[in-house]
């Protein structure tokens, strides 16, 4: 399944194609190390993820009709997931973005390795960063 961003599905055939979990979650945590600081102008409740037990923030901004993203959280595999997300959306068109399918978690693999709460994380992160989009696109 295509999402729309061959960034993102680089990084979804990859952490498909890995069968240890702990290769998965390492992964992850290589990504998370990966993210540029948050600038503390943007650690605010609109830039806030809701519905997460970490702190996660999510910041897009749209340039010449790309989306560019930055984002952090105080939990590192939360972080991870948020730098999966920012790595495979950065870029997009906002249409593109706002048409990515929740279900990309899920053709991960990583879901089985996740607590309940994390993989809804995932989703809630995923939804503001398309929230955001649909917003930029309206200006």
């Amino acid at each position: 399944m295509a999402s729309g961003s061959q960034k993102l599905d680089q990084i979804v055939e990859r952490l498909k194609g890995t069968a240890d979990p702990k290769r998965r979650y390492e992964y992850v945590l290589w990504l998370a190390k990966k993210l540029q600081p948050l600038p503390e102008e943007f650690r605010t409740d609109a830039f806030k993820v809701k519905g997460c037990v970490s702190q996660v923030y999510v910041v897009g901004q749209l340039v010449e009709g790309k989306l560019h993203w930055q984002g952090d959280s105080d939990a590192a595999i939360t972080k991870g997931l948020l730098a999966l997300l920012i790595e495979g959306l950065e870029g997009l068109e906002p249409a593109a973005a706002a048409a990515i399918d929740a279900s990309v978690l899920a053709e991960t693999g990583l879901q089985a390795s996740l607590t309940p709460s994390r993989a809804n994380g995932f989703l809630n992160i995923l939804r503001l960063m398309q929230a955001q989009a649909v917003a930029l696109a309206a200006g």
